[in-house]
């Protein structure tokens, strides 16, 4: 995941840990995905197209 991201974006993602199965995304402290409410891991490509559609 953090290589699809600094692929599309040019950026070094954080890895922060966590437990209980959480996985959650977040830009600039907001949570733009979250495995708690999908009850899944993101689809890479869906989440990089997410990101930017929140660049724009």
């Amino acid at each position: 995941m953090a290589a699809k991201l600094k692929q599309a974006f040019d950026v070094d993602a954080e890895l922060t840990a966590g437990g209980g199965g959480v996985f959650d995304v977040a830009v600039d402290g907001r949570i733009v995905y979250s495995k708690h409410e999908t009850g899944e891991f993101p689809d890479e490509g869906q989440l990089v197209e997410s990101l930017k559609a929140l660049a724009v």
